[in-house]
């Protein structure tokens, strides 16, 4: 479960033009949500994303990941978290421009100590579902933007983590690579218990989630 009590995030702190970036957020999502974060741009949606994944801090108020009380922890222990229970989805894909596509997805569970059998195992059948399989030996810039997005989801979605976090995962995709990553985000979802959150204004992630919660401001309009 993710719990936020009260949390506040600012621009520009402490300056005449201070702004918030995120407003008294309370919110609880519980194990298993598919859910959108939606808003117009710059309300806060990736903002949020990011301090619940622990990457960015926040100036007030708590983030709980089950027990555990996100601010109280050192970055050590923030860094295990989001190695071994989360996955990122980033707008700018964060490829390793020297890592190879099958490099690329096994990452993670490479760091996180599965068996290569494994890796190889997983990484064929993320980057099948994904079509990028034929594409397995290709650097990253080798790859059109779509395909580098596609490469993104698969390493994100390759260790089975507990939450994947997904900040406009389908924006580089054409209607029907989104069709098919959202439906691999369902299934893993639905068989394997993931939180999916996403932030995004695809209609067609809204469509597709249980869960929208509307942010304007940086506030929560409806959860």
């Amino acid at each position: 479960m993710i719990k936020l009590q009260n949390v506040h995030k600012y621009f520009f702190k402490d300056e005449p033009r201070e702004v918030h970036a995120l407003n008294d957020i309370n919110l609880t999502i519980e194990d298993g949500e598919f859910t959108l974060f939606s808003g117009p741009s710059g309300c806060g949606k990736t903002t949020l994303l990011n301090a619940i994944g622990a990457l960015d801090s926040i100036d007030s108020g708590k983030i709980f990941l089950d027990d555990k009380e996100i601010g109280s922890l050192s970055e050590h222990e923030r860094t295990a978290i989001r190695l071994h229970e989360m996955g990122f989805v980033f707008q700018a894909y964060n490829l390793i421009p020297v890592l190879s596509v099958e490099e690329n997805i096994g990452f993670i569970m490479k760091l996180r100590g599965f068996r290569e059998s494994e890796i190889k195992q997983r990484v064929l059948e993320v980057s099948s579902m994904l079509e990028i399989d034929n594409k397995l030996s290709s650097l990253p810039h080798a790859l059109s933007g779509g395909q580098q997005q596609r490469v993104a989801v698969a390493r994100a979605v390759a260790s089975k983590p507990k939450i994947i976090l997904a900040d406009e995962p389908t924006a580089n995709l054409d209607s029907k690579n989104s069709q098919k990553l959202m439906d691999m985000m369902r299934e893993l979802n639905e068989k394997e218990g993931v939180s999916i959150l996403f932030a995004s204004h695809d209609d067609l992630i809204r469509e597709s989630v249980r869960r929208i919660i509307k942010l304007n401001d940086g506030a929560l309009v409806d959860a």
